[in-house]
C-alpha cells in the first residue's frame, strides 16, 4: 500500500494522469490495514465488450488505443531522480531478478510438472536482450487498469501495486499480450473487449510506442514471450492456493480452467520466443 502511494504521489506533477493523492495511513487501529486516501476521478473502466460499445464510439476507441501507448510512454519518459524516486528499486538486470524471482514462485507452489515452463525460462535467461536506463514499469499496464473519458482519454492509471524500476520494454511486452485487436490472432489472455471495431490491432500499439519514444522494439517478441511465462507462473500459484482450501471446498474440475490458462500462457511463450531471429 505505501509502495502504491509513494509512486502515485511521486507523479503528480509529472504529465502521467493519476489520481490526486490525499494520505497514507498506517495506523492499523483505524481500519484493520493500512490505506490510502485518494480522489475521485471522473470517467470509465473498459473490461467488457458491452461496455466498450457503450462509452466509445468507433473514433474514440481508435483514439483510447493512442491515448493508452502515449501515457505509457510518459510513464517510461518520467526522470527518477526529479520525482525523488530514484531509490525506489534496483535499477540494473531486471529482467533476470524477474526470471529468478517466478522461476522461485514456479517451483514453490506447482501442481505438476510442465516442461514447457523450465524450457521457456532457459530459453529466456540465454536471450536477455542488454537493459538501458531504468524507467518506471508499471508491471500490469492494460486499458482495464486506466480510467478513460467518453472521448477516448486516459484520465487516470490505476493499480500499480507492483510498479518498480527496470526495463520499460516489459510493460510493452505485458500490454500486447493483454490486448486482442479487432484483426489480431486472440491471445489466451482476458482481452476480448478490445476486438471491437476501432481499437488497434497489436502491431499498431507496438509502431506508435516505437514512434513515441524513439526505442528499438525489435525484440518485442522476448518480452511478450516473458510476459506469457510471467502469467503463468501467476496463475499456477493462484491455482495452487485455490487447490489448497483458499476459496474453500472446490472439486478440482472446477478450477480446471486456471490449470488450462497455465499451459495456455506457457505454450503461447514458446511460441513467442520461437518467432525471434
Amino acid at each position: 500500500m505505501g509502495r502504491e502511494y509513494r509512486m502515485i504521489s511521486a507523479l503528480q506533477n509529472s504529465g502521467v494522469p493519476v489520481p490526486r493523492t490525499r494520505a497514507l495511513c498506517t495506523d492499523s487501529e483505524v481500519n484493520g490495514a493500512d490505506f490510502y486516501v485518494m480522489d475521485f476521478v471522473d470517467g470509465h473502466i473498459v473490461r467488457d465488450v458491452p461496455i466498450a460499445e457503450r462509452v466509445l464510439t468507433v473514433e474514440t476507441r481508435a483514439r483510447a488505443s493512442e491515448s493508452l501507448v502515449d501515457t505509457l510512454a510518459k510513464i517510461h519518459a518520467v526522470d527518477v531522480a526529479k520525482v525523488g524516486l530514484h531509490d525506489f528499486s534496483r535499477h540494473e538486470g531486471y529482467i533476470a531478478r524477474q526470471l529468478k524471482r517466478w522461476y522461485g514462485q514456479w517451483n514453490a507452489q506447482k501442481t505438476r510438472e510442465l516442461a514447457v515452463v523450465d524450457r521457456v525460462h532457459d530459453e529466456l535467461l540465454k536471450r536477455i536482450p542488454e537493459q538501458g536506463p531504468a524507467t518506471i514499469v508499471h508491471g500490469d499496464y492494460r486499458l482495464d487498469n486506466c480510467i478513460v473519458s467518453s472521448s477516448g482519454e486516459i484520465q487516470a492509471v490505476l493499480d500499480w501495486e507492483i510498479c518498480t524500476l527496470g526495463d520499460p520494454l516489459a510493460d510493452l511486452g505485458l500490454l500486447t499480450v493483454y490486448w486482442t485487436g479487432p484483426d489480431d490472432e486472440a491471445s489466451p489472455w482476458m482481452s476480448q473487449y478490445t476486438t471491437v471495431k476501432g481499437f488497434f490491432n497489436r502491431n499498431d500499439l507496438i509502431a506508435r510506442y516505437a514512434k513515441a519514444t524513439g526505442r528499438d522494439v525489435t525484440n518485442i517478441e522476448f518480452y511478450r514471450a516473458f510476459a506469457y511465462w510471467k502469467l503463468a507462473c501467476i496463475v499456477e500459484g493462484v491455482y495452487a492456493r485455490y487447490l489448497g482450501g483458499a476459496l474453500g471446498e472446490k472439486n478440482a474440475a472446477d478450477l480446471e480452467p486456471f490449470k488450462l490458462q497455465t499451459e495456455a500462457a506457457a505454450n503461447s511463450a514458446e511460441q513467442a520466443l520461437s518467432r525471434l531471429n
